[in-house]
């Protein structure tokens, strides 16, 4: 089983899963340039049963269940950073914190269409997999062991991809990460002071100087970060004060999707294909044996979910992982112009 182990110096937890170097070789191959041949490849459709059974599915009317016939597909990892079996029982180990690797960590197989890449779906296609994120933190929310869900993208195998077949990832860590930890102080504190939602106030800043601007709607901004740790990163938040992505309305999701969709033709055209990431940010799980409402009181007040976007441009290096600090080569504010600039059809 996984363990998690704890850093007594920075305070981070660690996974350590050895079944993630079990892998088999086969796995390699899926690094290179050449996508898997549809016959080989277990997220395709024909191949289900490559897969652990799904957890979730939209699937066409007469479909059954782990067979053809889906337009998504969520399923368990078969390789997992942690697992949902088991009890956490931490312990001492010596001057040390261990506890099992207790959690989960779900693969979403975002389209039957293996050719097709992410930044090409239709609105209506990134809509359905925002949809089936939501779903998902719900359910594993259902589980007072779990604290925290991260849903996340790699694309391209510079962003740490091992499949060029278009999907996502999402885990659940029975605890708080350091990084959810950090922004919930910030936006504690900047509360404490002001009374005042930390992510609003940023929010009415960049549309009040509109320099750093990528896009906006009716109800989302893109903006490129004032402090972004990478060139041309993106922030994509909601324009009313909300922490739980699982509040989030089907307008909402629709109107995510044009700026994922947007930002990521921006990208594009302004940058050429190339790997990237995003992270989906929400609320801690209010019923966890954690109580982060003890440790953060109100935080539905002062905490909103968003999405961080980065092309994969530069490498962290040695002063990078020595100070924490990162260099950041592209001014936010002439990145954004790049982008705004940038011809884009979605």
């Amino acid at each position: 089983m996984p363990e998690f182990r704890k850093d007594p110096l920075l305070g981070r937890w660690v996974i350590v899963a050895r079944e993630r170097g079990e892998r088999p070789a086969s796995l390699r191959f899926e690094n290179s340039e050449e996508p898997l041949a549809p016959a080989d490849d277990p997220f395709s459709e024909g191949n289900e049963r490559f897969t652990p059974s799904e957890v979730y599915a939209l699937r066409s009317a007469g479909s059954v269940p782990n067979g053809p016939g889906w337009q998504l597909r969520v399923v368990p990892n078969r390789y997992p950073a942690l697992r949902v079996e088991g009890e956490l029982d931490p312990a001492s180990y010596g001057l040390y914190d261990r506890m099992n690797g207790v959690g989960a960590h779900e693969v979403v197989i975002e389209t039957p269409d293996s050719k097709l890449a992410f930044a090409d779906f239709s609105l209506s296609q990134i809509s359905r997999v925002l949809e089936a994120y939501r779903q998902r933190i719900d359910d594993l929310y259902r589980d007072i062991r779990l604290a925290h869900v991260l849903v996340f993208k790699n694309h391209g195998r510079e962003a740490g991809a091992t499949q060029q077949y278009s999907h996502s990832q999402i885990i659940a860590t029975p605890m708080l990460p350091l990084r959810l930890r950090e922004e919930l102080n910030s936006c504690l504190q900047h509360w404490r002071l002001k009374r005042r939602s930390l992510f609003m106030d940023i929010l009415s800043e960049e549309l009040r100087m509109r320099e750093r601007l990528v896009f906006e709607n009716e109800h989302v901004v893109a903006f490129c970060p004032y402090a972004g740790y990478s060139p041309f990163e993106v922030m994509l938040i909601p324009r009313v004060q909300s922490a739980d992505f699982r509040k989030a309305s089907p307008a909402q999701l629709e109107a995510v999707a044009e700026a994922l969709k947007t930002v990521l033709a921006m990208w594009r055209s302004a940058l050429g294909d190339g790997a990237w990431n995003f992270m989906l940010h929400t609320a801690p799980n209010a019923a966890s044996l954690a109580a982060p409402e003890e440790e953060f009181p109100g935080y539905e007040s002062f905490f909103c979910w968003h999405l961080e976007m980065f092309p994969r441009l530069t490498t962290s290096a040695g002063f990078e992982w020595g100070t924490g600090m990162h260099i950041n080569p592209v001014p936010p504010e002439e990145a954004a112009a790049a982008l705004r600039a940038a011809e884009v059809a979605v």
